[in-house]
């Protein structure tokens, strides 16, 4: 499942991959993938900022703002009930997304 195109905070440094592949594992949406014993972004709007892959490399090389935008609301949504909401409108600073 795609997002918003275009929006996410993922950073990805290969000169500090280490090809461990935990960032593989770990992903929900297959972001990363194992090419020539690095690891390497497949599509980076597939991304929903969870966060998983930033909490489980060891060597600094993946960055996110986890918890943040539309991820943020399809989460909470899940979490709470009700349809996504991002609140692109600005109203709720918490969800805001845009």
């Amino acid at each position: 499942m795609k997002y918003l195109a275009n929006v996410t905070t993922l950073e990805f440094s290969p000169e500090k991959c280490t090809g461990c592949g935990r960032c593989v594992e770990v992903c929900p949406h297959g972001v990363f993938e194992i090419n020539e014993k690095k690891a390497h972004i497949t599509d980076k709007d597939l991304c929903m900022e969870c966060g998983a892959c930033t909490n489980n490399c060891e060597f600094g090389a993946i960055k996110v703002n986890s918890g943040v935008g539309c991820a943020s609301a399809v989460i909470n949504s899940i979490l709470y009930g009700g349809e996504p909401a991002c609140d692109c409108n600005g109203t709720d600073s918490k969800s805001a997304c845009c």
